[in-house]
Parts: structure tokens; sequence; C-alpha cells
């Protein structure tokens, strides 16, 4: 008859091993996470500018002939002052505001709209200097572009 002998030593280190992984986890889900995952510190000045620009997505806009679609078509915005821009759609069919090239403010996340209705309109708060032609997606003739620009209240 053998004796079986069992050493301490297999469950100190299985211990081991699960507290390692608590640890892990919790170090994961407490710090990693949430600083991916936050949002930057924007002045509130950037976030709640004094005025508004507004774009007209004006009538017609339809009509491939009809230069005047997005009025402006450029539009420049100081951070601070006017750098909250609102899409109006005053025509009779509905619209796009889809960046040339994906565009992602490190605030307001992506920019684009979805469909903008008759009557209705889109709106974006840009945070960061950037230059953004965009156009839109059904009627890829109209075409705009905004430059979020350094504003003299950011300084």
């Amino acid at each position: 008859m053998s004796n079986l002998s069992t050493s301490h030593a297999y469950g100190v280190g299985l211990m081991a091993v699960i507290v390692g992984a608590a640890l892990s986890i919790g170090y994961y889900e407490l710090y990693y996470i949430p600083e991916y995952n936050a949002k930057p510190i924007i002045p509130e000045k950037v976030l709640n500018p004094g005025q508004t620009t507004r774009i007209a997505i004006v009538a017609g806009s339809v009509n491939q002939d009809q230069q005047q679609n997005f009025v402006p078509k450029k539009q420049e915005v100081q951070l601070g002052v006017d750098n909250m821009v609102v899409w109006k759609n005053q025509d009779q069919a509905a619209h796009y505001v889809t960046p040339d090239k994906p565009y992602k403010d490190a605030y307001s996340g992506d920019f684009g709209s979805e469909a903008i209705l008759p009557g209705k309109s889109y709106q974006f708060v840009f945070t960061q200097e950037a230059q953004i032609p965009y156009y839109c997606k059904v009627h890829p003739w109209m075409k705009g572009e905004i430059d979020i620009i350094h504003g003299a209240l950011t300084s």
C-alpha cells in the first residue's frame, strides 16, 4: 500500500492565480475602461457658445442645376464664439450632411447627420479645430465646407 502525500504548494499557487486574476479584472473595470471612455475636458464657452451658426438647405436643392443648396457653402466658425452649427432643411426633400472623410470630434463624437426631413434641422457642436468638406449623400452635387478655427475667446 502506498501513501499519497499532498503538498500545500498546489493550493497556495491556485489561490495566487485567483487573486491575481481578480485584481487584474478590478483594475480593468475601475481604471482602464472609464479612462478610455472619458470625454476630454472642454471649456464651458466652447460647449455653450454665445452664438449659433446657421446653414440653410434651400428650397430646390434637389435640382442638380441649382448652384445654391447649402447656404453659405463655406462657413468659418470660431471655437467659443459660434461653434454650434445648425443645418435647417428648407427643401421639400430629405437631405444629409455627410463629411467627405469620416470626422470624429473629441467631445461630440461622429459628425454626420441622419436624414434631415423637410422643416427639420441637424445640429453639431464642434470643439476642436478642423476643416471639414461635406456633401449630401443622396444628392452628391450638394457640397459645403465648415472650417473651425481657434476663437478669440478660447485663449
